[in-house]
């Protein structure tokens, strides 16, 4: 299947009777609750009483990627069966994880469209005629050790330019600009929706300078916890697609865990299943994935590992042959 072809093929149809809303909305309610104690309980009320406190962040930090697994849900319209109260869920989920939730959302699904793409920028495809491997390497290594988080969250910024340098930049995208770039670029010609991540965007600075502030003396604290949440979401992110044959959208590696582990990541480890199944709720996963007679590329601790090995040559993915990998 062509990477070009639109992400909404999904062989096992959902509905939204199949939404587990209750038990999202019970997820979504301990994940603010979370973030709002690290962020704002815990500096003012139990740091000061003892520094001990802090280790209450380890368990926490543990959250960030059951967290960015929650909004995903909410990305695809599968947190609630009423778009109106998933898109209100999923911008408030967004405020806290660091970044709007429509900069999330359209980047997400462009990477559904574009999945395995030499155009999709970030991740372990280089092309040795253009860049060197070391070049290539340092640029690899910064995104999965943090660049993907700090891209998310920097590039709310340029919403904030002024209206005329904006339209200009998207415009030249629109002309200039790869497929992907131009996809993204006509997404965000909508003026409500630029308006909304203005918004979320100032709730965010609020709300995590208002952390800061509460954090004060004890701001070691503040930046371990965003620097955990910067490594785990950004390290995570491209574990499910690395060495992955191009051109083909729907791939991605089914990565084994223990039930109660998969559960905890909403099964976002079923990745192939995702992609193959888009529309189907994290519940159902594991369902669909015995019906679909799938099986297991690796296991997620292993292939965390293997993508340390660093970036590869896009001859080498580009072949007729390439199949996915078995690390």
């Amino acid at each position: 299947m062509s990477n070009l072809q639109d992400s909404t093929y999904c062989p096992v149809r959902s509905t939204k009777l199949s939404i587990p809303q209750n038990i999202n909305f019970s997820l979504a309610a301990a994940h603010i609750f979370a973030n709002i104690f690290q962020l704002v309980i815990l500096p003012l009320y139990f740091l000061p009483k003892n520094i001990w406190w802090s280790l209450v962040l380890l368990p926490i930090a543990a959250m960030n990627n059951p967290f960015w697994s929650l909004i995903h849900e909410a990305i695809h319209d599968l947190l609630d069966s009423s778009q109106r109260v998933n898109l209100a869920i999923g911008r408030l989920l967004a405020i806290f994880f660091g970044s709007p939730f429509h900069i999330l959302r359209l980047t997400h699904l462009s990477h559904h469209k574009f999945n395995r793409s030499p155009l999709e920028k970030g991740t372990e495809i280089y092309n040795p005629k253009e860049v060197s491997k070391f070049k290539a390497a340092c640029g690899y290594f910064f995104y999965i050790l943090c660049g993907l988080y700090l891209l998310e969250v920097s590039s709310t910024l340029i919403f904030f330019l002024p209206a005329k340098v904006f339209r200009k930049m998207r415009q030249r995208l629109v002309d200039r600009g790869n497929i992907q770039e131009k996809w993204l670029a006509r997404k965000f010609m909508d003026d409500k929706l630029i308006r909304q991540i203005r918004i979320d965007g100032i709730a965010i600075f609020l709300i995590f300078g208002l952390s800061a502030f509460c954090y004060r003396e004890h701001w070691q604290c503040l930046v371990s916890l965003l620097m955990v949440r910067i490594f785990l979401i950004s390290f995570m992110d491209n574990v499910y697609h690395y060495r992955t044959p191009l051109h083909v959208t729907i791939s991605g590696h089914n990565l084994s865990l223990p039930r109660i582990f998969s559960t905890f990541l909403l099964n976002f480890n079923l990745h192939h299943v995702h992609h193959t199944n888009p529309s189907v709720p994290w519940t159902k996963l594991p369902e669909v994935f015995a019906r679909q007679s799938e099986k297991f590329d690796s296991n997620l601790f292993s292939a965390a590992f293997h993508q340390l090995y660093g970036p590869i040559p896009l001859r080498d993915l580009e072949k007729p042959s390439a199949v996915i990998k078995k690390f």
